[in-house]
């Protein structure tokens, strides 16, 4: 899985939300009120796990 490290426009870390904030969406919580929980408040940060998409799969199909 290739999650980005850092918020491209402010620089805060968010790779180590990432998981957790991906279980309890596909468990059917909340995405705002998990973001809320896990203090992520600046809408740069929240875009950037909302919009994250797995496409490492479909990319490996394709060699050099």
């Amino acid at each position: 899985m290739m999650v980005p490290i850092r918020c491209f426009s402010c620089g805060k870390v968010l790779a180590s939300f990432y998981e957790d904030f991906a279980k309890k969406v596909s468990s059917g919580e909340n995405a705002e009120k998990v973001l809320d929980e896990m203090d992520i408040t600046r809408y740069c940060c929240r875009r950037i796990l909302l919009t994250q998409v797995d496409l490492i799969d479909d990319i490996m199909k394709y060699k050099k």
